[in-house]
Order: C-alpha cells, then structure tokens, then sequence
C-alpha cells in the first residue's frame, strides 16, 4: 500500500537540488553546533567539574568551541531565515547568538578552578580586553551587513526585510550606546539579556510554526501540538531562568545549580523542535515557499 500526501516523500528517496541540499546542510549545521558545544563540555567536566551554567564553560577549555559554534549558528540561522513572521525572528536569534559568544557569563570567585575573580559577581578583569576586541568587531560587521541590506533592499534585490533591518539597528544602537557609556553594564548583562532573547526567537519560531504557513505543506495536527508544547515549555523555563537569575546573582554562597538545569532544559527543546523542524522541511522544493493561500493555519 502506498503512502500518499504532503509527507508521503519522507518515506521514499527523492532526486534533492542544490538548493535543497544547501538548506538541509544548514538545518544540520545548527542542530550539530548543539552537540558540539554539549560535547565540548562534557570534555571538559573531568577537569572543571559541573559549573553553575553552561555559559560558564566559556572560562574553560570548551571556551574555542563554544564561541566558534555560537557564531557558526549564527551564520546559519541568517541564511534560513525565510519570509515573513519567520524570518524576523530567525534573523533574531541570528543577531543575538554572537553576543552570547562574545560577552562571557558573570561568575563568583572560586566558580571555575583556576580563575581569579576580582568582585563579588563580574566578568573577570583578565578577559575583558578580549570582550572589548568581539564586542566591537561585532559592532563593525553589522554596521557592514546592515549597510549591504539596505542597498539590496532599495535596488529590490531583498524584499520584506525591513523588520529585520529595524531590529538590526535598534541592536547595534543599543549595544554600542551601552558600550561606550555603561560597559559595566554590558559586562554584567548583555550575556543574559542576549541568551533570553535568542531563546525567546526560538520559542516564538515555534508558535509561528503552529499557527502560520511556513511551508508549502500544512504540517500534521500532531507536529502543529508539539511545536505548542515545545513553545510553552521554553517559555516558562525562560521565566524561571530570569527569576533565578536575578534572584540569585547577589547571592554570597554557592547555590543550587537551577541555572545549569534551566539551561539544558532549553537547549534540549531547542533541540527538539529544530530536529523535527528540519524533519518537516527535508522534502520541500523551495523550504521557505508560502503557497498563495491564507498564511493562517486551519485551526488545530
């Protein structure tokens, strides 16, 4: 019995073109850099032991692997951003990742072996010139890649990314504000501030999969379910994460580890949603395409 319908393709092999490889390798890219950064950790557990957060790792061995992973994804994310609702906040999550990796967690004296801390909580003195060299080599390429935007957007090269270069220049606005008046600030915030932004694209990606056409296929009722699921869970371990946080960071003693537990938790629906995100595109002529229909979803 044969199978039929818009998913029936997953179930037999099918000449891909160029552009779907391209866009396949890329949806692999970004659920691989995942892996590497958890693998990268787990390496260096023997040595550092468990940390409060996984952000904490960047003061580790696993620091080259997690910036470098960070700003690949970012890369990736930019060039599957897609059209639409979509494509704001993939282009999101692509403008917040290498701030993740380019301004470290704040961490307690005693937090990692081997790393002097001269405050209470704060990004060490000793890697704030490296801090200062990515903050502002991420200024500069935006400034080039909002520019190049704008001249493709008027010559009519790239259409519909006007939200995308709005936010863009609000970001590069801010952080280089903040920067240049308040780097105490930058040092102490913009790691948290840009993981629960990135986060939150990530959850938001996944109620306009529920919810809007992204495809040229109307996903299956059960996936559309998920996609919600997986969207409320990264939502409310989200604000958990900033309740902690924030009710923690002066905190004088050692506490339980809820950051690192809160953080694993998102990476691991991240993590789901990507995979059968990328499950639900594998086929798609163009993955991005929008059919000339309502962009609503049929009601779940």
């Amino acid at each position: 019995m044969s199978e039929t319908g818009p998913y029936a393709a997953h179930a037999r092999p099918v000449e891909s073109t160029s552009a779907q490889r391209t866009h396949r390798y890329l949806r692999l890219g970004i659920g691989g850099t995942l892996v590497v950064i958890l693998v990268a950790i787990l390496l260096t557990v023997p040595t550092v032991g468990w940390l409060p957060s996984l952000s904490d790792y960047f003061y580790t061995p696993a620091r080259n692997v997690f910036v470098g992973a960070l700003v690949a994804a970012s890369l990736a994310l930019l060039a599957l951003s897609g059209r639409d609702p979509e494509r704001a906040v993939l282009d999101a999550a692509a403008l917040f990742a290498p701030l993740i990796a380019v301004v470290p967690s704040v961490i307690r004296p005693g937090t990692v072996p081997g790393v002097e801390v001269e405050c209470a909580q704060c990004v060490p003195a000793g890697f704030e010139s490296d801090v200062v060299n990515g903050v502002a080599t991420y200024l500069i390429v935006l400034a080039g890649v909002l520019l190049l935007g704008i001249v493709l957007s008027i010559r009519g090269a790239v259409r519909g990314a006007q939200l995308s270069l709005l936010l863009g220049g609000v970001v590069f606005a801010v952080v280089m504000i903040v920067g240049l008046t308040l780097p105490e600030v930058l040092l102490g915030w913009a790691h948290f501030v840009a993981t629960v932004l990135f986060l939150g694209s990530i959850a938001a990606d996944a109620v306009i999969n529920a919810f809007w056409r992204t495809t040229s296929a109307t996903p299956p009722r059960w996936l559309r379910i998920v996609y919600v699921a997986i969207a409320g869970v990264m939502i409310v371990d989200l604000l958990a994460l900033v309740v902690i946080t924030i009710s923690t960071r002066d905190a004088v003693d050692a506490v339980f580890p809820w950051i690192l537990i809160g953080e694993i938790v998102a990476l691991g629906a991240f993590v789901a949603f990507w995979w059968l995100q990328t499950w639900q595109r594998w086929d798609e002529t163009d993955p991005a395409s929008l059919i000339a229909v309502s962009p609503r979803l049929p009601p779940l």
